[in-house]
């Protein structure tokens, strides 16, 4: 099968990665990072989310990050909102783009936002006509596209309805996550074969975690079915919190390498990229989570 000949990287360290940590994070620190994936010639930066900080404390600088980083020529800063309320605060300081999520299972929307899939589509109206107005760009996310922490396997019938119901809302794109990493190129391919009869694959991004190691794996099955889109975090930032100690986001550095290794262009510079990986890691000394960055740091 065919793979494509260029791939675009949506980095999710700065806001998925990062709110997962325990430990407080300056708004230098955030800034920095996010300077160094820029540089490093990462053209989609997801900087910040606009959520109640109550439930994400990590996210409660996200308007002073915005008000304050510099921006790169060409890059994309968005930033998640998951109510009108965040939609207009991301806005106001400077987001190029906003991101909405919903889920594909019901018990995970119950047990993450207390309503119903359906329900979580129908609150995001008012961002989807506030958006359209303004002319600001919307990305939708899908969780659990294979597997459920509380119901288990979850159906491709209901990931493929609620991707076109994103699509349908106005959203330009729609990022399928593996949100516990269950996944394995046979069921990730029967998912997007599911998904794939209802919206184009050029509308279609993955966001595949590597909980049990087959991020790679499943994102080279994905790219075979036409995915052009990936979604990954500098140093592998972010863990699992349904599976304790787990690795969760697959790292950016490791995709680079596969990419690098199978001809397909993404215009990042795999060095520079391992540096802003390894800035943060020693800002928050934590292990990284790339085992390409690892390698090419013990050379050095």
């Amino acid at each position: 099968m065919t793979l494509p000949k260029h791939v675009r990287i949506v980095e999710v360290g700065p806001r998925d990665g990062l709110q997962n940590e325990k430990q407080p994070i300056s708004a230098e620190t955030k800034i920095e990072l996010i300077d160094k994936l820029a540089r490093a010639g990462i053209s989609y930066i997801e900087a910040g989310s606009f959520v109640n900080p109550k439930w994400v404390p990590q996210m409660a600088g996200s308007d002073e990050i915005f008000e304050r980083m510099p921006r790169g020529e060409g890059v994309t800063y968005a930033a998640l909102t998951p109510n009108i309320k965040g939609y207009d605060r991301a806005v106001e300081v400077g987001a190029t783009e906003v991101a909405i999520f919903a889920a594909a299972s019901e018990a995970f929307s119950q047990k993450n936002i207390n309503c119903s899939v359906a329900e979580s589509i129908a609150r995001f109206e008012p961002i989807m006509a506030a958006a359209k107005s303004a002319g600001v760009k919307v990305r939708g996310y899908v969780s659990c596209v294979v597997g459920c922490p509380y119901e288990g396997d979850v159906a491709p019938e209901k990931v493929a309805q609620v991707a076109r119901q994103l699509l349908d809302m106005g959203c330009y794109e729609v990022s399928l996550g593996d949100t516990i990493g269950v996944g394995t190129p046979a069921s990730i391919q029967a998912m997007l074969r599911e998904v794939l009869n209802v919206v184009p694959a050029e509308k279609l991004a993955v966001h595949l975690h590597d909980t049990y190691g087959q991020a790679l794996a499943n994102i080279l099955a994905s790219l075979q079915m036409g995915i052009r889109v990936i979604d990954s975090s500098v140093a592998g930032l972010g863990g699992c919190p349904y599976a304790k100690g787990a690795s969760g986001n697959v790292a950016t550095e490791d995709v680079v390498y596969m990419l690098n290794g199978l001809g397909i262009e993404h215009g990042i510079d795999l060095l520079k990229l391992i540096e802003a990986g390894d800035y943060i890691c020693r800002q928050l000394d934590r292990c990284n989570g790339s085992k390409v960055a690892l390698a090419m740091l013990a050379k050095q």
